[in-house]
């Protein structure tokens, strides 16, 4: 955020937050109060010793006592120091002596990279021949479209989420495209990570310290996205939530973050803001290696059903992991795939280049009134609002199925896992995942026939507008997809998920096998694999 709305976006955010709960009353006051003093109490009992969480602890205590014994007045002092505590780091205030100091310790090899200055720089790979990051990445579908409503409105960029690299890559191809920097959340453990920490804070982000789990901490956050919307920042935000662990495309998304769009639309309509909409545009991120594929497919598999913990070690807090990554990425000459699918309103409704809102049937709708009562009053409702996003979010996870980019890992991950259940059949995934079944390999003609079957559907799919093919899987043969799926496994990985020996395939790490898998699980495609 520039810095000249520094300020007014906090004092904004400071004001509403106070007001809202000030608005519930006295008892409302001393219950959001009790419960954040808790929560913060319990997070900094688990946090990592040190000066920072003395002082905090302290604090705290103080607020208690505060609590106890205070005024309602007291109490809403002590609310505005809280509050303008969370909303000062949010917008971005860690400690730079953190950061210079990990800096220091970062390989020598990376400094060019540390010390680069726009976001070109940051993506070039000066030391490797040569090798641009920006050759790799196609930005791709409705560009032209959300180009021309870039003027017209505000825009909210709504991507999948595999990779802590995602906002990076779509930060970078939205700059690429002609767009200017996009705000957006990162959690506050890889700030930590000084490489990371320069390529986001040069790319547009905020903190989120997802240790944080009192709701007025998620409030403070929300109402932080709606003034910046307000004020005009085009914003990514991730409706997942979280990386998709299992690898597969997210269809049960979080709305907080999107409905703030729809409040944002609100209040630019009651201040009389000229070009007042926002508009949504569903993203969707292709790889075909993950950098952090190993650790959240084994959280997955160790969470499924249960809550899920956030991970702070994977391979994205190791520069020289990350470096590892991308080296293998580059050498593989494939490419990243960013594509832009239709623009919505923040009902859910389409949007044409003139950023008008169009029903099923393509006439224009006029979504002021949607914000009106029977009697034409445009009026405040948050259940009706919630309706919205909900038909808002049913939306854009459609839209993911259909921008969904297949590459040759996926399709040689689906038709091998497949054919391992087919060759053990009633075996309990885990037990499949754990031993392997009754067989060790397969034989590379078994395989070639398996990823054939399945690509004369998954290109039928495509054709039908189901789902999107990359040109290898839209031209290749099902031999050469396993010979580059075969090389992409074997690049990056510590243990490949398939290894070619004479004439057979083994399953060396079948939980990336079923991670990469995943991204084919909503199609219904499980029956077309050769059995």
């Amino acid at each position: 955020m520039r810095r000249e709305d520094q300020e007014r976006a906090v004092e904004e955010v400071v004001n509403r937050t106070i007001e809202r709960v000030v608005a519930r009353g006295s008892r409302a006051l001393e219950a959001t109060l009790g419960d954040t003093i808790y929560y913060e109490q319990q997070r900094l009992k688990k946090g990592k010793p040190g000066k920072q969480r003395d002082k905090e602890r302290a604090q705290y205590k103080g607020y208690r006592r505060q609590l106890v014994r205070g005024s309602d007045e007291q109490r809403k002092a002590v609310l505005r120091e809280i509050v303008s505590f969370f909303t000062r780091e949010i917008l971005g205030n860690f400690d730079p002596r953190v950061h210079a100091l990990a800096t220091r310790a970062v390989p020598f090899g990376l400094k060019t990279l540390l010390n680069a200055t726009s976001p070109r720089q940051l993506v070039e790979w000066r030391g490797s021949g040569g090798i641009d990051l920006g050759e790799h990445m196609m930005v791709e579908g409705k560009l032209d479209h959300a180009r021309a409503l870039r003027d017209r409105g505000t825009l909210i960029f709504a991507p999948t989420h595999s990779s802590n690299l995602d906002s990076i890559v779509l930060g970078y191809g939205m700059h690429e495209a002609g767009f200017p920097p996009l705000l957006y959340g990162a959690g506050l453990n890889l700030f930590e990570n000084p490489l990371m920490s320069f390529f986001m804070h040069n790319l547009g982000a905020y903190t989120v310290d997802r240790r944080k789990k009192a709701p007025l901490y998620k409030e403070v956050l929300k109402e932080y996205a709606t003034v910046s919307l307000e004020l005009g920042y085009h914003n990514l935000f991730f409706p997942g939530g979280t990386r998709a662990r299992s690898g597969a495309i997210e269809q049960h998304l979080k709305l907080g973050l999107l409905g703030t769009g729809l409040t944002a639309f609100g209040n630019n309509l009651r201040r009389g803001k000229t070009n007042p909409k926002i508009f949504v545009i569903p993203v969707v991120l292709s790889f075909d290696l993950v950098l952090e594929a190993e650790t959240l497919v084994d959280d997955h598999l160790r969470e499924t059903g249960q809550g899920r913990y956030i991970i702070t070690d994977d391979e994205f807090a190791s520069p020289r992991r990350i470096l590892q990554f991308m080296r293998g990425l580059l050498e593989l000459d494939t490419h990243i795939h960013i594509t832009l699918m239709e623009p919505l309103d923040v009902f859910g409704n389409r949007v044409d280049a003139e950023g008008r809102s169009l029903d099923g049937r393509g006439r224009e709708v006029q979504i002021e009134r949607y914000l009106e009562n029977a009697k034409g009053e445009r009026v405040q409702d948050a259940n009706r609002d919630q309706e919205y996003t909900r038909e808002l979010g049913r939306h854009v996870a459609d839209a993911y199925l259909r921008g969904n980019t297949v590459l040759p890992t996926h399709l040689v991950a689906f038709a091998l896992f497949e054919r391992l259940r087919t060759l053990n059949p009633g075996m309990d995934l885990y037990r499949l995942l754990r031993t392997g079944g009754m067989h060790e390999s397969i034989a590379f003609s078994e395989a070639q026939r398996s990823v054939d079957d399945l690509l004369t559907r998954v290109r039928k799919l495509a054709e039908e507008g189901r789902l999107r093919l990359g040109e290898r899987a839209r031209t290749a043969s099902a031999q050469e997809l396993l010979t580059l799926a075969l090389r992409a496994f074997g690049t990056y990985h510590t243990k490949p998920a398939l290894e070619r020996i004479g004439d057979r395939l083994y399953h060396r790490d079948r939980n990336l096998l079923f991670y990469y898998r995943n991204r084919l699980t909503q199609y219904g495609l499980e029956q077309e694999v050769s059995a």
